[in-house]
């Protein structure tokens, strides 16, 4: 009886749109059964954030045949707006139509999740805010694409997770690389063996963040500086941290501790996330970090798994990449190049009988289908809560500059008060996790 009436509402709303000649938006969510999305049902998608990244990020999704974007959601009016301008722009080509206004704003997203319409959000935020945003989506009922990194605390990541199986939602991490052909061929090729046992690892991406010390500007009038800072601390408006959307730079947020966590956490999500999969770490980490000698350094922190594999933080010379290292060859692999010595070892065809990992050459269509399916996807927000850990745990270290002994399963320090007290942060009023 349920599947005759989910056909007869689909039928009605379609007859109903063809009388009217209206483009009419309706969820997906609606229906389907169960929170399910019909295979054939397009899913409405809403933006948390609509700055610099989306410029990006938005084509991708919008690209994709069962996408509908209808609304954006920022605290910088002049971005919003933007925002809003593109996407009906977009629609009004793709259907032909000059008057297409269906894409709505919203200052704070709050307001965005009561909207019926909209089934899933994509969190595209500062650090700082990427889990008390998706929280808040999960328990309104949407799924999430949150930007990497997940979280900017440990703690943050845990109720993430927590939150996601709780409410039944698929959540995708940004971490794309898992849907690069030649990042997924490298860690099969180390799963499988080609390279022997691995004994070490290096990955290379920037340094730990620094705390904010930038001086104070006059805030615009079209941003909401109160709530960009949000659960940060209290300060002066800097164009360095929220720049205008005139600005061709990238945002410095992300250096400064309170808002992101550096190098390490941008382009960590990204390659600790690959060395992590090509060692089948995504359930778990390291076990002991060990800060260089050089208290001033920001390369040297060496990792070490409960395998007894050592991973390094280190320029090994060639940009942001991973290697990894064992006792039959070594693999480099970044967005640029994927070889090996021996030669031959990259070149190598996994074989049907061995270990193939999940397959995703489309992150965000990756997505899309696991809300239809009601499956895991390709960066399961599991899998991205352990690859923050890395990140979070390292700066941790970099900041006490001393060795600390981590517990993956726990997902805390071995009786160091210290530095647990550094896998939360404290919350400006009136916001908490």
């Amino acid at each position: 009886m349920k599947k005759n009436n989910n056909r007869s509402r689909r039928a009605f709303i379609r007859n109903t749109a063809i009388a009217t000649g209206t483009l009419m938006i309706i969820p997906g969510s609606v229906l389907g059964r169960k929170g399910s999305i019909p295979p054939g049902e397009r899913i409405n998608l809403a933006f948390i954030g609509t700055g610099k990244l989306i410029r990006e990020l938005y084509p991708r999704f919008a690209a994709l045949p069962d996408v509908q974007i209808v609304a954006g959601c920022d605290v910088d009016s002049q971005k919003r707006e933007w925002f809003k301008k593109q996407i009906e722009k977009f629609y009004s080509e793709k259907n032909g139509s000059r008057d297409y206004n269906g894409c709505k704003t919203y200052n704070h997203y709050e307001e965005l999740l009561q909207d019926p319409s909209v089934d899933a959000v994509v969190v595209a935020t500062p650090d700082h805010w990427h889990a008390l945003a998706s929280i808040a989506a999960m328990k309104a009922g949407k799924d999430v694409y949150c930007e990497k990194p997940l979280t900017h605390t440990v703690k943050e990541g845990r109720a993430m997770v927590d939150t996601a199986r709780e409410h039944q939602r698929v959540v995708q991490t940004g971490s794309m690389q898992r849907s690069w052909k030649d990042f997924r061929h490298a860690c099969e090729l180390v799963v499988n063996g080609y390279l022997g046992d691995i004994k070490k690892v290096l990955v290379n991406v920037g340094d730990p963040p620094v705390p904010c010390d930038l001086e104070g500007d006059k805030t615009p009038d079209y941003l909401d500086w109160d709530r960009w800072l949000g659960p940060a601390p209290m300060r002066s408006y800097s164009p360095v941290l929220a720049p205008p959307i005139t600005d061709t730079d990238w945002p410095r947020w992300r250096d400064y501790m309170e808002y992101g966590g550096g190098g390490i956490s941008d382009w960590g999500a990204h390659m600790f996330d690959i060395a992590q999969w090509g060692l089948g770490m995504d359930d778990s980490g390291p076990v002991k970090l060990l800060p260089p000698d050089d208290p001033t350094a920001k390369r040297g922190l060496k990792f070490v798994y409960a395998s007894g594999v050592e991973m390094y933080h280190e320029d090994f010379g060639r940009g942001w990449a991973v290697r990894f290292i064992g006792t039959e060859g070594s693999l480099d692999v970044s967005r640029e190049f994927l070889d090996s010595k021996p030669e031959n070892i990259a070149g190598a065809e996994i074989k049907p009988g061995e270990k193939h990992l999940y397959y995703s050459e489309n992150h965000y269509a990756d997505w899309i289908n696991a809300i239809k399916n009601r499956t895991r996807p390709v960066a399961d927000v599991a899998t991205g809560h352990r690859t923050a850990t890395v990140c979070n745990i390292a700066n941790i270290a970099y900041l006490l500059k001393r060795p600390l002994k981590w517990d993956p399963v726990t997902e805390k320090f071995h009786k160091d008060g210290p530095a647990n007290r550094l896998l939360t942060r404290k919350y400006r009023k009136p916001y908490s996790l």
